[in-house]
């Protein structure tokens, strides 16, 4: 392929013709491509639907651009793909928007033509494909700053959503109308699916599968794929520092930095807003807009970190690392654990303190 996606139709793979598998309709997934795109958003789920097709799914795949052309990836290839905007299918059963769009775009959705004289031909071509083909699918689904396209379409007013945790902050404060999910690999909410970066894209492929075919199919997809079915601890796996060293203002950064590097200590709401010298509801505004959390729920981050670091990295029992990472006893750390990766502590230091690959 030399690089390249393969404009010819395989007869294995994902893409096979609609007489290879029953009498069954084919689902048809539309990738909306665009320049610069990310290569790993694409290439996950488009394998997933692939190997879908192994097992007894029966999806079309057609990669579409807005003209047609080849588009560049952000890793070094380029993709060919099989369709104009202007030949895809009046209906389509889902539609998938990866991420490579800037996320500090910005465009007021409304008006009836795209402002290309203010917006980059990426931005442009993104939203006018997704524009254009979002009301003819039955459901849409993004992957990382995807979701900005949608959220820039007002598709996302009003509802839950996530996207790349690196850009989490800057979907909460540029739409507030949207309430953003930080945690988690993909939310979904009524036709719209947004997934997290990069190789959420796989965890959202699974989810369709299971949705569209069961999960006895989404199973052997997963096993076959070397990877979870579902995968433990979303996007919580990452750093909460990330977002304490996002530029704010100087009162916040010292409680944020108090926060992190001290999670022991008394972060109440009280007791920060006393250290900061404001009331406690500026506080919760302050945290709520520089950081999009809010100021317990960033505590609680803080102290989940800490502990993650202690299991992964020392042979503390649970009441330590519970006391020094700030949640006072291990019952609560339990609880915390459970409801925030979806393991224990105790599984957590097990999976995530080696790789498994021995010398």
């Amino acid at each position: 392929m030399s690089g390249e996606h393969s404009s010819q139709r395989p007869t294995a793979a994902g893409r096979r013709p609609a007489n290879a598998q029953g009498s069954q309709a084919p689902k048809i997934v539309v990738f909306a491509l665009y320049d610069k795109v990310t290569l790993q958003d694409v290439a996950a789920p488009l394998e997933i639907f692939a190997r879908a097709n192994d097992f007894g799914a029966r999806y079309q795949v057609i990669l579409a651009s807005l003209t047609g052309e080849a588009v560049n990836t952000t890793s070094f290839v380029t993709l060919k793909v099989d369709v104009p905007l202007a030949e895809v299918p009046d209906r389509i059963d889902t539609l998938i928007v990866p991420g490579g769009v800037p996320p500090d775009f910005r465009f007021t959705p409304g008006e009836h033509d795209i402002p290309e004289e203010q917006t980059p031909d990426v931005v442009a071509s993104a939203l006018e494909m997704v524009g254009e083909l979002a009301p003819r699918a039955r459901r849409v689904a993004s992957v990382c700053t995807g979701a900005f396209v949608l959220a820039a379409l007002g598709l996302l007013e009003g509802r839950r959503a996530t996207t790349h945790w690196a850009h989490c902050q800057e979907l909460a404060r540029t739409y507030p109308e949207i309430e953003v999910v930080p945690d988690s690999l993909f939310v979904q909410d009524g036709p719209y699916i947004t997934g997290a970066g990069i190789s959420a894209g796989v965890d959202l492929g699974l989810a369709m599968v299971e949705s569209d075919y069961g999960p006895d199919v989404a199973r052997r997809v997963a096993r076959w794929m070397v990877v979870f079915l579902q995968r433990p601890g979303g996007q919580a796996q990452f750093s909460v520092w990330t977002e304490a060293a996002s530029p704010v203002s100087r009162g916040l950064r010292e409680i944020l930095d108090s926060v992190v590097t001290d999670p022991a200590a008394d972060h109440s709401i009280a007791s920060m807003a006393e250290r900061a010298a404001v009331s406690e509801r500026h506080l919760v505004r302050m945290f709520r807009e520089q950081v999009g959390l809010t100021p317990s729920r960033f505590v609680e981050q803080a102290r989940l970190e800490a502990a993650k670091v202690l299991l992964a990295t020392g042979d503390h029992g649970q009441e330590t690392v519970a006391r020094r990472a700030g949640f006072g006893s291990a019952d609560t750390m339990r609880r915390t654990f459970r409801r925030a990766l979806g393991v224990s502590p105790s599984s957590y230091r097990s999976r995530f303190r080696t790789t498994g690959i021995h010398r």
